[in-house]
């Protein structure tokens, strides 16, 4: 709190006594321009890509390098969303051509998730850059390790551009993934939230030997690869803090907040029918809300449990699209005042813990719908299966938060940043 205290104070002078405000974080792509494209020089490239791929003036990586001097981009390679967002979330992305610069465009987010030896012939070495929301079931941290994996398989280097992680570097939250629940959204044995940037992710993937597929079952294949590290991040900012613009990564995720906000209620939003969670509205994956719930005793049955860092007020809002398109629900938004004290993962099951103390008519799971997904995005059964029996987040806290100090010293040996 202290060092954020601090950076707020610096803001407020630099703003009051109109002086240049202190120097912002310089992502991959950009340390690699002041590089002079060096280790791409003469090489047929390929990337990997999506809007979120930007400098701080918005210029797309794919146009950067395009237009570089001794750099040949040779293909691009689209991922959920596609390169250049034209693609709705869930959407298969299909094969085409970038109407800007011409290139071919593989999908990695359709027939394939991973691309073809085909896909690569042609291609020297690989480079990777978008923005990364901080938690494992957004698909594209399984796409960075499914494009290491093929490359590997060709013997073609990967270099990642990396990006801040929004969450920050500190927060890590969740258990790890257990045998018969990896998934693309559940790719890697790692905790719900990892606080590793893109690129400390890929180091880890290399130096815990866990790229082996889905089924965890193949041989490991280490991939060549290197690391553009960005320039005055440090792992207690959050992307706020960055000085960067926020290009979102995907449609729901329209803000930064958007992305703190995913992991502390997107588990619950797999329960398709029960609660909203602000997907249709202005507040994607920011409220929980429902045409039944009375808001002022969910609000009140809420700050009865006094859970740290994290503060709720009263909603009321109509979804402008989705199932709940025109209906007016009522529920709860919530705050955290302070984020290094809360635990983001925990709040939807606290909500549902609420939800179900005054509702208990409406349990979640007593239908099979989404039961799998839930699952697979909680890594594990346990989850359900304890969590379903009393809706009690006390009944699977030890099982949810079991992994992190483990993981945390794990994680402090790929660290690029402090």
């Amino acid at each position: 709190m202290g060092k954020k205290l601090l950076k707020t104070g610096i803001l407020l002078i630099c703003i009051l006594l109109s002086l240049p405000l202190p120097a912002r974080v310089k992502p991959g792509i950009e340390v690699l321009r002041d590089m002079g494209f060096s280790v791409l020089k003469g090489k047929r490239v390929g990337l990997v890509t999506n809007p979120s791929g930007v400098d701080c003036q918005l210029r797309s990586t794919i146009d950067i390098l395009y237009e570089a001097p001794e750099v040949e981009l040779v293909a691009l390679f689209g991922p959920e969303h596609g390169v250049r967002g034209d693609a709705y979330a869930g959407d298969k992305v299909s094969d085409s051509r970038d109407a800007r610069t011409g290139l071919p465009v593989h999908s990695i987010y359709g027939a394939y998730r991973e691309p073809s030896q085909q896909m690569l012939e042609g291609i020297d070495v690989m480079v990777y850059d978008i923005q990364d929301v901080g938690t494992r079931s957004y698909t594209f941290i399984s796409t960075l390790g499914l494009v290491m994996r093929a490359c590997a398989k060709k013997g073609i280097p990967v270099v990642v551009l990396d990006r801040p992680n929004p969450l920050g570097g500190n927060k890590i939250e969740g258990n790890f993934v257990e045998p018969g629940y990896f998934s693309f959204v559940s790719q890697y044995p790692v905790p719900y939230v990892y606080g590793l940037t893109v690129g400390e992710f890929a180091l880890m993937i290399n130096g815990e030997r866990m790229n082996r597929g889905q089924k965890g079952d193949a041989e490991h294949l280490d991939c060549e690869l290197e690391v553009i590290p960005m320039e005055g991040w440090t792992r207690d900012m959050l992307y706020v803090d960055t000085g960067l613009p926020w290009v979102l990564p995907s449609p729901n995720i329209p803000y930064p907040q958007s992305a703190v906000n995913y992991p502390s209620s997107g588990i619950c939003g797999e329960l398709s029918g029960y609660l909203n969670i602000g997907i249709g509205y202005n507040l994607p994956f920011g409220a929980f809300a429902a045409e039944w719930i009375d808001a002022d005793l969910l609000l009140e049955k809420l700050r009865s449990y006094n859970i740290p860092g994290t503060a709720f007020r009263t909603i009321h809002y109509k979804p402008f699209y989705g199932s709940k398109a025109n209906v007016l629900l009522h529920g709860v938004q919530f705050h955290y005042t302070d984020y290094d004290a809360a635990h983001i993962t925990l709040t939807q099951f606290y909500v549902m813990q609420a939800v179900n103390e005054l509702y208990p008519q409406r349990n979640p799971f007593k239908g099979k719908d989404r039961m799998e997904m839930f699952d697979k995005v909680c890594g594990t059964n346990y989850v359900r299966e304890e969590f379903s029996k009393r809706l009690k987040v006390s009944d699977i806290i030890g099982k949810w938060t079991g992994d992190e100090d483990r993981f945390r010293e794990t994680a402090k040996k790929y660290y690029l940043y402090y």
